[in-house]
């Protein structure tokens, strides 16, 4: 069962899917069973389906097929979801794909829910969750925006994704080029021959690039920057101002629960602690409880009104709230002593030869944790002086969150979400 929906106003927006200039009108036509879950190897079968949702209200979760394991597809198909595999994409294709490739029939029956969309959460607490949306709640810019073609690296189906491309297909002037996954390393040159001008990515994404090519990212032309998806820390706001003196700078805190929720572009790590239990019409209220970052949001799940406990560590310095990281992982407790792991990695990526820096509490006879860091070097610092860094933390540090243990690594590591595991 499907429902028609109003005809999105961006179809004519241009698009650029692995390379390949077209219009969202000029997708490949999707014909999806309802519900579906969709698992999308390229991005091209990402959008055809998001189209489809925007023009027929098929109940829809897209996913890509690293994120869907089988069990979890066990428990789609469990709860009335018809799987349309990654060689299934194409209905012509359907009946010649077999295995996780193929069109996996529901084990239990039940009727569409009209116009209804699922995420699933990044996982970051453990399994990821199901949490509804409708287009209407996962579009959060309505109001007349410039001209701009934007750079989309995410995994499709995460709530960043669909930030991109609900703005693609519901604002007119809102061009779209999608970078697959086998694309990453190379999306610059991409940006740069397809006239990106806005790019959003996660503060992992801006510093792998950084790290791996400055002067090819430098000849982006970005008017419009944008952060999310993991804790913001000033280094990287610097760098990225430093590379783009006339671009706008923007941090974006969102999650599938809560939707958009804080949206920064003042060039500062942070927002200012005066937007606290600021209660106005049409937009989220931001609270803290304890040290814990709670939000009341307009944008949020179905089932979610009312305050949500985002899990979310913060911490007030001087005029800012810095969202530091996860409750459960931030904290590092140093022979009865609590260290903020985001606190002392925001004073490693502050050193001018740090490229990216995780740190994480490590077990230890009497104290029973240590405060321990893994560390890649900027291209141009040379070899790093494990030494040098201990000293610049402890000019900046108490004594026990000084790092007792650092490990030089050659990458900057990220998961298929654009994210570090800090």
């Amino acid at each position: 069962m499907t429902v028609a929906t109003s005809r999105p106003t961006g179809l004519d927006n241009r698009l650029v899917v692995g390379g390949v200039p077209l219009t969202w009108r000029a997708l490949p036509a999707s014909t999806l069973p309802a519900p579906a879950v969709v698992l999308a190897a390229r991005a091209g079968d990402a959008l055809a389906a998001a189209r489809h949702h925007a023009e027929h209200g098929t109940e829809l979760l897209i996913g890509s097929p690293g994120r869907v394991d089988a069990t979890m597809r066990d428990e789609l198909r469990a709860a009335g979801f018809t799987v349309v595999g990654p060689g299934a994409a194409d209905p012509a294709a359907r009946g010649a794909v077999t295995g996780d490739d193929a069109l996996l029939a529901p084990t239990r029956s039940r009727p569409a829910e009209p116009g209804r969309l699922w995420l699933l959460t990044s996982g970051s607490t453990g399994r990821p969750k199901r949490v509804g949306h409708t287009l209407a709640s996962l579009t959060t810019v309505r109001g007349h925006q410039p001209e701009r073609t934007w750079l989309c690296p995410y995994a499709p189906g995460t709530y960043a994704w669909w930030q991109v491309v609900t703005l693609s297909l519901t604002q007119p002037g809102q061009h779209l080029v999608v970078v697959d996954a086998d694309e990453l390393d190379d999306w610059p040159a991409l940006a740069a021959a397809h006239g990106v001008d806005a790019a959003s990515g996660t503060p992992t994404f801006w510093r792998r690039t950084l790290h791996a090519d400055p002067a090819a990212l430098a000849r982006v032309p970005l008017r419009q920057v944008t952060l999310g998806g993991e804790p913001v820390d000033q280094a990287i706001l610097d760098r990225l101002a430093e590379l783009f003196p006339a671009a706008r700078i923007s941090w974006i805190y969102a999650s599938s629960e809560v939707g958009a929720s804080i949206v920064v572009h003042d060039g500062r790590a942070g927002f200012p602690v005066d937007w606290l239990d600021r209660a106005a019409p049409d937009r989220p209220t931001l609270s803290v409880r304890g040290e814990e970052l709670v939000v009341t949001s307009p944008h949020h799940g179905v089932g979610l009104a009312g305050p949500v406990h985002t899990g979310d560590r913060v911490r007030v310095v001087d005029d800012r709230v810095l969202v530091t990281g996860r409750l459960d992982t931030d904290e590092i407790n140093v022979g009865g002593s609590k260290v903020s792991a985001g606190q002392v990695r925001d004073v490693l990526a502050a050193h001018p030869a740090v490229a990216w820096a995780r740190v994480t509490g490590r077990r230890a006879p009497l104290l029973g944790q240590l405060v321990a860091a893994d560390v890649v070097a900027a291209p141009s610092a040379g070899p790093l002086d494990e030494a040098a860094l201990t000293r610049w933390c402890a000019d900046r540090l108490p004594d026990h969150a000084v790092p007792r243990r650092i490990r030089l690594l050659t990458e900057i590591p990220v998961k298929e979400t654009l994210k570090s595991d800090v």
